[in-house]
């Protein structure tokens, strides 16, 4: 399989980061909603912990993903229908959007909770705002608000790759999938 994307296919480097991305999305939302069922203690500050570093991580991998599909050429979509190219196309740039906005929220967050954000305990990244309680509770909505917002442009992604594979019956799909055989 080869590292770049063709005309016809994405490459190993753009499958690899997808779906490595998908599993830390998922990671973090359910790492999100366990830890706020949790009372005030060790074992919640350290949820939080894990959940600030894979959110780092999601944010270097984030643009990493967006330099990578910008040197790199897309496959041509399937299918012949322009508003749904357009739509993809829409779908995508605000998945990108929120990839990068979901994690700033949460850095800028704890920022403004008077909190450092700790990568794994190997660095601490620099405080982007100082301690601001009211800025604090409004960034906790717009980190909630966000949350949802990629579980409903994920479903809407999931949700056209089956229409591809399912009703379309194109390779669109398969195009993603790792193990999947060649084809369109």
């Amino acid at each position: 399989m080869a590292l770049r994307s063709t005309q016809t296919g994405f490459g190993s480097v753009t499958k690899a980061v997808h779906w490595l991305m998908a599993i830390l999305f998922a990671t973090m939302f359910a790492i999100g909603w366990y830890m706020d069922l949790l009372p005030l203690g060790m074992e919640k500050l350290v949820w939080i912990s894990r959940h600030k570093s894979i959110g780092v991580t999601i944010l270097l991998l984030a643009i990493l993903r967006i330099v990578w599909r910008l040197a790199e050429q897309t496959p041509t979509a399937l299918g012949d229908v322009a508003w749904e190219h357009r739509a993809a196309k829409a779908a995508h740039l605000a998945l990108y959007a929120v990839m990068l906005a979901m994690p700033l929220s949460g850095w800028l967050m704890s920022s403004a909770a008077n909190y450092s954000v700790s990568v794994f305990g190997l660095f601490t990244l620099p405080d982007l705002v100082g301690p601001d309680k009211a800025l604090y509770e409004q960034l906790k909505f717009v980190h909630w608000a966000l949350s949802w917002s990629i579980v409903g442009l994920v479903g809407l992604h999931v949700g056209a790759a089956f229409k591809h594979h399912f009703i379309n019956r194109d390779a669109t799909l398969r195009r993603m999938i790792p193990w999947a055989a060649k084809g369109n």
